[in-house]
């Protein structure tokens, strides 16, 4: 068996994002994750209305709880909507509930609740706040001391962020207590803006870093088809850079999706990737890519691409 101790099975593909996934299909790619090695496993109340917590549950309440890891985040809470639309942030296929924005102490514990309900679980090991940007100063007065002071209480064993934004990430790892940052999108082999300042500053305080979106959204897995950056669609400067990239993949017999993934595990200030396969499918590809040599040269011919 490969190693990947340190790949995270993200919750948002089997939840729903881009398009809808069937119960079947959602169970059989963490089935998938599980029968790699995969053992830590990532969700949010965000992903599918709920619906990426309830199908995460209902498989792992079926193996030992000591073999895995699991994190969820806070900052959304859900409540029933017969009026919600389905696609509602990107997601289909959805329950009808709502989100509602909630950063604040109370908010946080009843998120916590509220997962562990949808889970079926009696604990999460990692607890991060979720996507702050436009509630930074209540999430950072609030939330984040909450999360402090369930650290302290045993309720949890790490508490983080989890952003898109590297600005927002450096404020939260300079003015809070938090132990894992959780950053998508900034450090990809498209876009390193993690690199410069983010990453040094958790090694230096000993936050541990978990990459998500390293395929920005689709784009670095096949540029020609998929052309789709940061949740929307790409520039076609994106494009021309992501399919220059192809062709020097090309030369060397890797798949560009092969790089892609294994990027951020030459950063030392990495602790772990965030894959975000949805089918059984996606989930043997995605480990196969991670096992693929790519050679030195390669890397420094990526690192020259305009």
């Amino acid at each position: 068996m490969h190693d990947v101790s340190d790949i995270i099975l993200g919750g948002a593909g089997y939840a729903g994002l881009f398009r809808a996934v069937d119960e079947e299909v959602a169970q059989a790619g963490i089935a998938a994750a599980w029968d790699a090695g995969i053992r830590a496993f990532d969700t949010a109340p965000h992903y599918g209305a709920g619906s990426g917590e309830e199908r995460l549950g209902r498989f792992l309440r079926t193996r030992p709880r000591t073999e895995y890891t699991l994190s969820t985040k806070v900052g959304r809470l859900l409540y029933d909507d017969p009026q919600a639309a389905d696609g509602v942030d990107g997601f289909w296929g959805t329950p009808k509930r709502s989100r509602r924005r909630d950063y604040s102490a109370l908010g946080v514990r009843r998120s916590l609740e509220d997962s562990l309900t949808r889970l079926g679980l009696d604990r999460v090991d990692l607890l991060l706040i979720h996507d702050p940007d436009d509630h930074q100063d209540e999430a950072r007065t609030a939330a984040a001391p909450e999360l402090v002071r369930m650290r302290a209480e045993g309720i949890v064993s790490g508490i983080g962020i989890g952003v898109n934004d590297v600005d927002v990430a450096l404020r939260f790892v300079r003015e809070s207590a938090i132990d894992h940052l959780l950053i998508a999108g900034r450090y990809t082999l498209l876009d390193r803006r993690a690199e410069v300042e983010l990453l040094p500053e958790c090694a230096r305080r000993g936050i541990r870093v978990l990459v998500g979106g390293v395929l920005n959204s689709g784009i670095l897995a096949d540029p020609l088809h998929t052309a789709t950056f940061d949740y929307q669609p790409a520039q076609r400067a994106v494009v021309e850079r992501a399919l220059a990239m192809d062709r020097i993949c090309a030369k060397y017999d890797v798949p560009l999706r092969a790089a892609a993934l294994q990027f951020p595990r030459r950063n030392a200030a990495v602790g772990a990737i965030v894959i975000g396969a949805r089918t059984r499918a996606e989930v043997d590809d995605t480990v196969a890519m991670l096992n693929i040599a790519v050679p030195e040269e390669l890397w420094h011919e990526l690192g020259r691409c305009p």
